[in-house]
């Protein structure tokens, strides 16, 4: 087994929020099923957005995600977007602080979502085919997905694009 660092551009981060991918695909040379890997997201200061584990050639499947809260790499020495050979410490300097909740298949709480929004329509057939329209044409970028946990709907929070969203029109952000 093989310890790998794969560093993306940044946007790469924006896409995994949006979304639960179960793998993330590889380009070029480099790890080997069995190996595990550092999915680092590049920028002037790179951060740990994964931890995974080779599958198969190509892909890395996520062992745990840190999407919501990246943690800076340290003191790697990674050159922008590419793949990177590690030693075993090294790795486990970056992996080892990694909260072991975080696992992709560790336990899992019931949440709530939630997307809202009035409709005008003749009939509840029609309101939904234009639901449907609205959320694909507006998207993760202008609709709040509404999030609770089951049994405190108090403690609800938007998100859009993957991230905390005040939207109450008289706070401040």
């Amino acid at each position: 087994m093989a310890h790998w660092a794969v560093v993306f551009p940044a946007e790469r981060l924006d896409e995994e929020r949006l979304f639960a991918n179960d793998s993330v695909p590889l380009e070029g040379d480099g790890p080997t099923a069995g190996d595990v890997v550092l999915l680092v997201a590049d920028g002037a200061a790179p951060v740990l957005f994964g931890l995974g584990r080779v599958r198969v050639p190509g892909e890395v499947h996520y062992t745990h995600r840190l999407l919501d809260q990246p943690v800076p790499v340290g003191d790697l020495k990674l050159a922008g977007p590419g793949v990177y050979p590690l030693e075993p410490s090294a790795f486990e300097a970056s992996a080892g602080g990694v909260d072991p909740y975080l696992r992709t298949d560790g336990p899992k709480r019931t949440w709530l979502v939630s997307v809202d929004m009035p409709i005008e329509a003749a009939s509840p057939a029609e309101a939904a085919r234009l639901f449907w329209s609205y959320v694909y044409e507006l998207g993760p970028q202008e609709l709040p997905a509404f999030v609770s946990p089951v049994g405190n709907e108090l403690a609800m929070q938007a998100f859009v694009l993957g991230i905390e969203s005040n939207q109450d029109p008289e706070e401040e952000d």
